[in-house]
């Protein structure tokens, strides 16, 4: 099984993407944001989160997503896409990046990830947000992540048995 978890912000989609894998003792957990060093109300998101999954777990931090995948010897569990687009525009220093150069670096790693779903016999829940539902952001980064993290979304849906969105803890499947 793949499965997109998709929602907006404290929508309920990590937790619920966690439940889906609670009976799994062996699931490899992909961080692929930042790490929050320097911002203590990040930092704490990411105690919140290690708090709350199963001490069996395994974390790895990677912006690898198709290594992680392939490399996995049981259930995969990456969260999130939202916070891996971010980490990737970071690493690359590509905030100020023309959007056709912009989604040239994104386009391969997600064709990468796409590929590694397809390969693969094994669950991986991946958790995400939905930004197609806002304003259009006023500023060039903001709408240079949307229309990134928007492509990388529907790419990833398209490579999945089962897409989810969580509204206020409510899931409906799509």
């Amino acid at each position: 099984m793949k499965a997109l978890v998709t929602g907006g912000v404290r929508s309920g989609k990590s937790a619920y993407a966690e439940r889906l894998l609670a009976d799994h003792a062996d699931v490899t957990y992909v961080a692929p944001g930042p790490t929050g060093d320097g911002d203590p109300d990040w930092a704490a998101r990411i105690v919140a989160h290690r708090e709350r999954r199963p001490a069996s777990w395994t974390t790895r931090e990677t912006r690898d997503l198709a290594t992680a995948v392939r490399e996995a010897t049981g259930p995969v569990l990456v969260d999130c896409l939202g916070t891996w687009v971010t980490g990737v525009l970071d690493e690359e220093e590509a905030w100020e990046a023309t959007p056709d150069q912009a989604h040239a670096l994104l386009g391969g790693r997600t064709e990468d990830l796409v590929a590694a779903l397809a390969s693969t016999h094994r669950t991986v829940v991946l958790v995400t947000n939905e930004v197609g539902m806002g304003v259009v952001p006023g500023h060039r980064s903001g709408r240079l992540f949307r229309d990134l993290l928007g492509t990388a979304n529907q790419r990833v849906a398209a490579a999945c048995d089962d897409v989810l969105l969580v509204v206020s803890g409510r899931v409906l499947r799509l």
